[in-house]
């Protein structure tokens, strides 16, 4: 286990967190969002409330061709907020195209309420995050580039420094009961 003190030290390069945040991170097409759908409703089980923050490498569109929102957004307008009686989407052109900064985007998302949030991806951003790794993939552990991985969810046995926890990727609650005494304080 990481010694408090570090995951402080660690959380303070995020100033805009109000709750406790731990990030996923992995190459592309390991599991990451899988594992996080396994995790999210095993947290809501146990009474928490999860807000998480996904980093897209990609030009994504929430809202569709032909649809009114899209079409005032390419008119120009921004941001956009769609609301329905079931939930409300905000939607902010960026002026400069630019890698997003997490610590940025904290503050423009609702963390009030909240008692914990995932991030999936930000993997350059300093922060406690756990490595999602499968050796079938034949790509490079990230813990070895990244002093803040506190943990290595894989599915498979491997050899890893003393200082990380190694969780299997195949029991979501073990890994979830994890992070919530990490985190929380409690399982």
């Amino acid at each position: 286990m990481v010694p408090l003190t570090i995951l402080r030290v660690n959380l303070m390069m995020i100033k805009n967190a109000s709750v406790p945040i731990l990030g996923f991170a992995a190459f592309s097409g390991t599991g990451k969002t899988t594992l996080l759908t396994h995790l999210i409703p095993i947290f809501k089980r146990r009474g928490l409330s999860v807000g998480l923050i996904k980093h897209s490498h990609h030009n994504f569109q929430i809202d569709q061709p032909g649809k009114d929102s899209f079409r005032l957004r390419e008119a120009g307008a921004s941001p956009v907020m769609l609301v329905s009686t079931h939930r409300r989407a905000i939607i902010t052109e960026f002026q400069d195209i630019t890698e997003p900064d997490l610590d940025e985007q904290l503050l423009a998302f609702d963390q009030s309420g909240l008692d914990l949030i995932l991030v999936e991806g930000f993997k350059a951003t300093a922060f406690p995050k756990i490595e999602v790794y499968r050796p079938s993939m034949n790509k490079p552990l990230l813990y070895v580039d990244d002093v803040n991985i506190i943990a290595i969810a894989a599915d498979e046995p491997l050899d890893i420094p003393k200082n990380l926890v190694r969780l299997d990727l195949n029991q979501p609650e073990l890994i979830a009961a994890f992070i919530i005494n990490r985190f929380m304080g409690t399982t």
